[in-house]
């Protein structure tokens, strides 16, 4: 009985050691609380997750990698079983592709090697012909004799015709008519004197005389636009407009910043004001022009390094393989053999298309910035992407800023408001361009064949047939088609009437 009891016993003081040690665990033990234990007991058990998310990842990856397996392998057997889907060739106008920069540089590296063989054959055939020195006698007969000089010179008096005319009117000492009539005769003397001179001076050269027609051609237009603002800024000051565009007279206050001060009418009527737009490298005059915040030495010396380079690349070129080219064209044009003639012309359109692309790049781009960076002139859009061209029209528009805007701005908008039609108007654009082209060829040439205004009105129907007929790549490809066969037909004709003209005659 006493065993029995003794046994029962032993039970009981094990559970109540057990309990005992439970008890302990959550009293205060060497001086750890309660809280740090059940921290412990926490962060056991944020580790036993974590190791357990650890293998649920683990086990999700494999299960992934074998599904991608599985896909593969079933991928593998239907690559196997059927190789062709429905899809359009690169080719094929369907398929959507345009990536063709491999083919670019295909055409430029076939361009560079066929052109590098034409000059070869040139070297080969016709030796060194560049002479820097024969340049000068373009410009010269005589070196004591400089008439294309002393007409660029001459021209001052032009302009200073033009600004005491707009003062004398400004005060209203000029009534408007006699303004009129005194603009409408200096820039008639501006067009018929530098001709008379050309003509009828036999010192003057062919490029002399293209350079000073040039130049007073310019001057025209751009007193022609003086006059033209001025006349707007009287009319708007006559109805008391106290706030006018900016293109015709002094912005508002509000339009005032940076601290540049700004002109108004007829505050704009002085020396400096007018020889800072007759050397500006635009055709349409403003009050106030958008000006640059400084010079950039480092632009302006890349924009002179490229004059320099063009320049000199330009005169090579005409020498070592334009003018061969046109001498050997002149028997073939003189016995009118067609075929002979043809490839002449195909011969010659390849540099002279390559030439006028530099002298684009050498005048809009490198000296109309060069100019525009040395005045701090703002506006730099002397040109459009023309080579873009899908018609006729947006060609002329786009090629030549400057001259589109005075265009714009002076003659087509003005005959608008007249009630002329847009037709019309067009056609009398393209008659103006087509009287200054021939006035500028023709009277250095001392001859009159019309062939460049024939060129010009012929751009009226051909940009007819063009927006009409043609559209995007066809249109774009008639255009450059016509640039590069167009001019050195034009240019094989003067030649040929000025060889006939003076070398005949002088053999003869």
């Amino acid at each position: 009985m006493g065993d029995s009891d003794a046994t029962r016993a032993l039970p009981l003081r094990r559970r109540a050691t057990f309990a005992a040690g439970r008890t302990a665990s959550v009293l205060p033990l060497n001086g750890r609380s309660a809280a740090a234990c059940e921290g412990s007991v926490t962060a056991d058990i944020s580790r036993d997750d974590g190791q357990g998310k650890q293998r649920e990842g683990s086990v999700e990856t494999a299960r992934s990698k074998s599904r991608n397996e599985k896909k593969k392998r079933r991928n593998d057997i239907s690559d196997r079983l059927s190789c062709h889907k429905t899809q359009q060739s690169l080719l094929s106008s369907s398929s959507g592709y345009n990536n063709y920069r491999g083919v670019l540089n295909w055409c430029v590296v076939m361009l560079v090697l066929s052109n590098a063989r034409l000059f070869l054959e040139n070297l080969l055939r016709y030796g060194v012909l560049v002479d820097p020195i024969q340049v000068i006698s373009l410009f010269l007969h005589d070196p004591y004799s400089w008439p294309a000089a002393c007409l660029v010179i001459v021209s001052n008096v032009f302009i200073v015709v033009a600004l005491y005319t707009e003062r004398q009117l400004s005060k209203g000492s000029f009534s408007e008519l006699v303004g009129f009539l005194v603009h409408c005769i200096n820039m008639a003397i501006m067009l018929t004197f530098p001709a008379a001179v050309v003509l009828l001076v036999p010192s003057v050269t062919p490029v002399g005389g293209a350079f000073v027609l040039g130049t007073y051609t310019i001057l025209f237009l751009k007193l022609y636009s003086y006059k033209d603002v001025n006349m707007w800024c009287r009319e708007l000051s006559t109805v008391k407009a106290k706030k006018l565009a900016r293109s015709l007279s002094c912005p508002s206050p509000q339009h005032f910043s940076g601290g540049n001060q700004k002109v108004c009418y007829p505050g704009n009527l002085t020396i400096r004001d007018m020889y800072y737009f007759v050397f500006a490298p635009t055709l349409c005059y403003e009050l106030n022009f958008p000006r640059s915040p400084t010079i950039r030495m480092s632009f302006l010396l890349r924009r002179l390094f490229e004059m320099l380079f063009f320049t000199q690349l330009l005169v090579a070129l005409t020498q070592q393989w334009m003018i061969p080219i046109i001498q050997s064209s002149m028997k073939p044009l003189e016995d009118m053999d067609l075929s002979r003639m043809t490839e002449r012309l195909l011969r010659l359109a390849v540099p002279n298309h390559l030439l006028w692309l530099m002298f684009f790049y050498w005048f809009f781009h490198s000296t109309l910035n060069f100019t525009a960076e040395l005045l701090r002139f703002g506006d730099r859009q002397f040109y459009k992407d023309w080579w873009n061209s899908e018609s006729v029209t947006y060609f002329w528009q786009n090629w030549n800023i400057p001259v589109h805007k005075w265009c714009l701005r002076h003659f087509y908008k003005p005959l608008l408001r007249r009630g002329f039609s847009k037709i019309v108007s067009q056609s009398a654009v393209f008659f103006l361009s087509a009287f200054f082209h021939e006035y500028l060829v023709s009277v250095p040439l001392r001859m009159f064949r019309l062939w460049a205004f024939m060129g010009m009105m012929a751009q009226l129907p051909l940009a007819w047939f063009v927006g009409h007929s043609l559209r995007g790549n066809y249109g774009n490809a008639a255009v450059w088609i016509s640039l590069i066969i167009g001019q050195p037909f034009a240019v094989l004709m003067y030649v040929h009437d000025y060889y006939v003209l003076h070398y005949r005659q002088e053999a003869v």
